[in-house]
């Protein structure tokens, strides 16, 4: 079984056990990636939208443990919709992305759509687009800048003031619809 697949089926099997009432599942691991420390999203879509989206930004612990807390918090803890329900879950696809560590971009023509995902950090504000976004809204650089300052919840523009830290990352990213990295 192949990394992605260990990983996609680790979440659907959390996600069935935790909607279910039952507690988290003990995972088991071939793969020795699951023993690295990196950033990860668990992204939930149900018929083509956003039903759920949490992650972590740098590995704070190894993916073998972060990736069932991102599926249940994906799933039960993003502010912008309500909680999964188990009846759902059929109809959620997947998707993980695996984050590279993160590097401060020098000049804004070194981005690239479709490669680089964007954190922005600016006056106790930060937001961050995975790689897979602009691609998905097929955004141009200035518009994926403009909607991470959104995000961010800072006016279009504010990745160039002084003291505002740009930061690009690219992502291993798969899902149960297809396996595709980036």
């Amino acid at each position: 079984m192949s990394f992605a697949e260990e990983a996609l089926l680790a979440v659907r099997k959390t996600l069935q056990e935790v909607l279910s009432g039952r507690p988290s599942p003990a995972l088991s691991f071939s793969d020795p990636r699951f023993n690295e420390h990196c950033g990860i999203f668990v992204t939930l879509k149900k018929h083509g939208e956003l039903r759920g989206c949490i992650g972590l930004v740098r590995g704070v612990e190894p993916l073998s443990q972060a990736i069932s807390e991102m599926a249940v918090a994906a799933a039960t803890h993003d502010p912008r919709f309500p909680p999964v329900k188990l009846d759902e879950l059929s109809a959620i696809n997947i998707e993980i992305s695996v984050l590279t560590p993160m590097v401060k971009v020098a000049d804004i023509s070194d981005i690239k759509i479709g490669r680089d995902g964007l954190m922005l950090q600016y006056r106790g504000h930060s937001g961050l687009l995975l790689p897979q976004v602009p691609v998905e809204w097929n955004w141009d650089v200035e518009e994926f800048l403009e909607n991470l300052c959104h995000k961010a919840g800072l006016p279009p523009g504010s990745h160039l003031q002084p003291g505002a830290t740009l930061l690009k990352f690219s992502a291993d990213i798969f899902s149960e619809d297809s396996h595709s990295s980036v």
